[in-house]
């Protein structure tokens, strides 16, 4: 169950980090176009402009709910650990006994 909130939360950021390159690129769209004033240009441009500024919106909103799931999921994390402490030792132990193995093998 961790595991699948991990992935979500590492499939979220990386749609944020995709979403605040394609802002990005549209912003220098809009500066390249800046001397053109066309009335369909014009239009566009502010369409362009109001559509990008709801995405920064909800943008920022998507990261807080990121920054909000990753904290919960560190807060369970470390809740489990206090109620159960030999069985994360256990599981610390074995899973550094692997990489320890897998890492002097190279």
């Amino acid at each position: 169950m961790a595991r699948i909130r991990q992935n979500t939360v590492a499939d979220k950021e990386k749609l944020v980090a995709d979403l605040q390159r394609v802002i990005a690129d549209a912003e220098e769209l809009m500066q390249a176009t800046a001397h053109q004033t066309e009335g369909k240009v014009v239009e566009l441009r502010e369409r362009i402009n109001e559509n990008l500024r709801q995405a920064r919106h909800k943008l920022s909103d998507a990261e807080d709910a990121i920054k909000e799931k990753a904290l919960e999921a560190a807060h369970a994390a470390d809740d489990y650990v206090h109620e159960h402490p030999w069985p994360a030792i256990g599981a610390a132990a074995g899973i550094g006994l692997v990489v320890g193995l897998l890492i002097s093998r190279r």
